[in-house]
């Protein structure tokens, strides 16, 4: 018989981390600048790399890397403001 791993996985830690990642292979930031972010680092409107052509290539990778599917009414002007609300977001897809 196996053990246990007593240890619950921090899905909160993997979706920010994954979301870091896509966020510099998709819009080509630094590592540095990425590890930069916090939650309350703007994204849309403060970012120049960020722009409308942006989201939409970021949301199908999104819904690549994560294995969801998003839908045009999930997503609203919150969804980018902010570093939080984008991983908020992708932590309520994944359901974690």
């Amino acid at each position: 018989m196996q053990a246990q791993n007593s240890q619950p996985v921090d899905r909160t830690l993997d979706v920010d981390s994954m979301m870091r990642a896509l966020l510099r292979d998709v819009l080509g930031l630094t590592q540095d600048r990425v590890d930069a972010f916090d939650a309350d680092t703007p994204l849309f409107g403060a970012l120049p790399e960020l722009d409308s052509m942006a989201v939409a290539g970021l949301l199908t990778e999104i819904e690549d890397r994560f294995d969801i599917l998003i839908d045009d009414e999930d997503i609203d002007g919150d969804t980018f403001e902010t570093f939080g609300s984008l991983v908020a977001f992708a932590q309520a897809k994944v359901g974690g």
